[in-house]
């Protein structure tokens, strides 16, 4: 059992799904056809031992309530742990006032009653595999104050655009962040997980709190980095930032094809997602499918190439829907043709026979829209 309280911190204004988000929060986003974006975090925190879990919401909360329940699919022991889903109580009279400190400062008492020495911070937005335990112990082993989580990428000029960057001297501390803003191509990305004393934490929290009324939890890291020991340890392997409709798109077409999914999934790591019960997906006599993630409930006339489905989609005779990303119960109709698109959830596409974006611009298609 892991000695520390888990935090699935919100993202900040940096991070927007355009079109998505209007719907849900960014944890609440589907992906890969059966999960949630809070899904990998919440099962690397399940999978390394922490039973003491703290969900912490901005806005829209009833998707994510929704999907999490009392979080018993994430194998949580209800008589040593507990899943806790939070937020500000307290009315925002401006979005710029609607971050994670102003969440944590209301609900400061939660989170010292919790009975855990060390707290792991982490986003949900961020998707990756990693052994939390693991990083405590190297955590308290190296004596540090904070220990961040980053990930060493030669593809910063395309990807982790206005993510945080930091720079990490020879003995692997911190000692500077910034913003990625896509001029470089190695940069070191903060995955904005931070590990560190409970105590800790909860004084960094009132310190921003007392500095400023706008302040997120990582801008006093930023301001303090010189006064605290933050060390630094890179995470190896497939890290996944979905920050943006493009990105989204972009690792839901390299996870959805069964190749590259082992950079994610692992059968020593279980993801663990909330499950539905339905039939197994119908391929009609004439149907063709290549190179695609589907989900169970579907019914499949026409033809689906390199797309991730959700559940219960419908793609009818003559439909040719390429590159393309099918929520949970989008119809797909008769003759049409889709290219580089995203249809949301319950949306249907009847009369406009063609539609066609691309891997930097895939079109978006509304919630239960009828185009």
């Amino acid at each position: 059992m892991c000695e520390a309280l888990g935090i699935v911190n919100f993202e900040d204004t940096a991070v927007d799904i355009a079109g998505m988000t209007d719907y849900r929060t960014i944890s609440a986003v589907s992906f890969l056809g059966r999960y949630r974006l809070i899904d990998f975090v919440l099962s690397n925190m399940s999978n390394s031992g922490i039973q003491q879990i703290q969900i912490y919401i901005k806005d829209k909360p009833r998707s994510i309530i929704e999907h999490l329940g009392v979080g018993s699919q994430y194998n949580i022991n209800p008589k040593r742990g507990r899943m806790h889903i939070l937020y500000g109580e307290q009315a925002v009279r401006s979005e710029i006032y609607n971050h994670d400190i102003a969440s944590f400062m209301a609900n400061m008492h939660f989170i010292e009653e919790v009975n855990c020495p060390y707290v792991i911070i982490a986003p949900s937005y961020m998707v990756y595999r990693c052994d939390y335990n693991e990083m405590l112990k190297q955590h308290i082993e190296s004596g540090n104050d904070i220990t961040l989580l980053y990930k060493a990428t030669d593809e910063a000029k395309e990807q982790f655009i206005d993510c945080d960057v930091v720079t990490v001297d020879k003995d692997k501390r911190i000692i500077a962040f910034e913003k990625n803003r896509g001029k470089y191509k190695n940069r070191n990305i903060s995955l904005e997980c931070y590990i560190m004393s409970k105590k800790l934490f909860m004084e960094l929290v009132k310190r921003a709190a007392n500095t400023s009324a706008l302040y997120w939890l990582k801008d006093i890291l930023a301001d303090c980095c010189m006064e605290y020991k933050i060390g630094g340890i890179a995470i190896k392997g497939y890290v996944g930032c979905i920050n943006n409709i493009k990105a989204y798109f972009r690792e839901s077409m390299f996870l959805g094809k069964l190749e590259n999914a082992g950079a994610l999934f692992k059968n020593d790591w279980p993801i663990y997602t909330k499950t539905s019960d339905s039939s197994p997906t119908q391929y009609a006599p004439g149907a063709k499918v290549s190179g695609c993630s589907v989900a169970n409930g579907c019914y499949i006339e026409g033809a689906i190439e390199n797309c991730v489905l959700g559940r219960n989609v419908v793609v009818k005779k003559g439909a040719v829907v390429k590159n393309c990303i099918l929520l949970q119960g989008s119809y797909i109709g008769e003759n049409a043709k889709l290219d580089h698109v995203v249809v949301d959830k319950e949306a249907i596409i009847h009369h406009v026979k063609k539609l066609v974006g691309t891997t930097d611009a895939p079109i978006y298609v509304k919630r239960r829209d009828r185009i």
